[in-house]
């Protein structure tokens, strides 16, 4: 057996690489992470193919709700080593593009379509019932019914793919843009522009490396000599306070953080959980993502060079979301006249995807929504499948979080991080960093932990 570890912490994906960190900065001891894959990161890992290309796992953009968050970025990147981009984002309905947020830019839809929108709105106004408690009735509540089936209601199918009226609505925080009836009014009239809302308007990307270089660098200050890649731990004996690995190994702990998915966390423990929390544990609800990217020789059409992301509500295509990931940074594409787009689709028990047939759908999707031509030459296809891509925020949620966590507390575990703490509107880079750095200080300074709870902005 291994000498005990003070700290454990399974998983280097953001939330145990900032643990990591943070524990080395304060001096606290001993620290080790285990990872099951081959590189730090998680889902903010990044790849190069064989072909030169940069690609992320999904369309990700740094920004931050946190000062603390912003330094540590800060010191891990010389001067202009991030670069720093206005968001430019679009959707596609039906035939048009809107600036998003939609329900701020009617402008861009026809003239009839737009009033007809203003005017669902204007009704929802009028309505005195109790607000709803199902997102589905709470997205028309709030945008009418004509926006609501415009756009809302079909991207949210397409981004989720989970049925809309399981999903409550205490995740929505500043995820969705609020509507001034006045202001859309007037701006419609002027044919005037409302594109800067969001923490997300503006955003940082690293110049070379994808969005995991941030995380390799974090490990690298974390202490490399404290990670193991490629460990599959097999269970979790909390009396004993040990981590079996499978292939053999044990590692004896004082302290541990799980980032893993809540389930499989549950699975992982000895003595096993009651049989309720493993049934609470077991209906936490997800859905995967499968990324495909394209890397194209020459130059993206006129439309495209500014733009960071699009998205598409419609049938016509099979992904939510489209990024065009070389205007994040030249070096995410090879030398000479290349650019690159990076697709997004979802699925669940509820709407299947048949991955192997995907990457030729998403071309037909590129074309029929008019971002590929005919004459556009793809030279690289890149596919990834987060198989935990977004945690459902589904109506029951926070009921079986409660009893999961009191559970794991009283096994002296803490399960923190977009699927440890399964909370959707805390799950970015920045709040899963600060789930990280909470942790840490709670354990060597006994600090509060605040962000996995669901503060947001905290």
């Amino acid at each position: 057996m291994s000498r005990r570890i003070p700290f454990l912490i399974l998983g280097a994906g953001p939330t145990g690489l900032s643990a990591a960190a943070r524990l080395a900065e304060c001096g606290a001891g001993e620290h080790l992470l285990v990872e099951k894959s081959d590189r730090v990161g998680g889902l903010a890992a990044s790849f190069r193919d064989a072909r030169g290309f940069t690609w992320d796992i999904g369309g990700h953009v740094l920004f931050s709700h946190y000062p603390v968050f912003d330094a540590l970025v800060n010191s891990l990147f010389a001067p202009g080593a991030m670069l720093e981009h206005t968001r430019s984002a679009w959707a596609r309905i039906g035939a048009h593009w809107v600036p998003y947020p939609v329900q701020r830019n009617l402008r861009h839809l026809p003239r009839g379509t737009a009033w007809a929108c203003v005017d669902g709105l204007q009704r929802e106004r009028e309505n005195r019932s109790a607000p709803p408690d199902r997102f589905d009735a709470w997205a028309v509540r709030a945008f009418g019914r004509e926006l609501a089936d415009l756009f809302m209601l079909p991207y949210n199918r397409k981004v989720w793919a989970w049925p809309l009226e399981r999903m409550g609505v205490d995740w929505i925080a500043d995820r969705v843009a609020g509507v001034d009836l006045e202001k859309i009014r007037e701006d419609l009239a002027l044919e005037r522009d409302d594109t800067g809302w969001g923490p997300n308007r503006t955003f940082r990307f690293p110049r070379s490396g994808g969005t995991g270089a941030i995380w390799e660098r974090l490990a690298a200050r974390a202490g490399r000599d404290r990670i193991r890649l490629n460990a599959l731990p097999e269970k979790l004996d909390t009396d004993r306070r040990v981590l079996r690995l499978a292939g053999g190994g044990e590692v004896p702990y004082d302290h541990v953080l799980s980032t893993l998915p809540l389930p499989s966390l549950c699975a992982l423990l000895l003595p096993s959980p009651p049989d309720s929390v493993r049934r609470l544990a077991a209906g936490l609800e997800y859905n995967t993502v499968h990324v495909v990217g394209i890397g194209l020789r020459g130059r993206p059409p006129e439309f495209l060079r500014g733009r960071s992301w699009m998205y598409f509500p419609g049938d016509e295509c099979p992904f939510y979301r489209v990024t065009v990931f070389s205007n994040y940074s030249p070096e995410n594409v090879p030398e000479g006249p290349y650019w690159s787009l990076l697709t997004e689709t979802s699925a669940s028990i509820h709407r299947p995807v048949d991955a192997e047939a995907l990457p030729r759908a998403v071309m037909r999707g590129c074309m029929a929504t008019g971002l590929l031509g005919e004459a556009d030459e793809a030279v690289s296809t890149w596919t990834w499948t987060a198989g935990h891509a977004y945690p459902i925020p589904a109506a029951d949620r926070d009921r079986r979080l409660e009893e999961i966590f009191a559970h794991l507390e009283r096994r002296g575990v803490q399960s923190r991080g977009r699927f440890g703490a399964w909370r959707y509107e805390v799950g970015n880079q920045d709040h899963s960093a600060m789930q990280g750095r909470e942790w840490a200080d709670r354990m060597v300074n006994g600090g509060q932990e605040r962000v996995y709870r669901g503060a947001a902005g905290a």
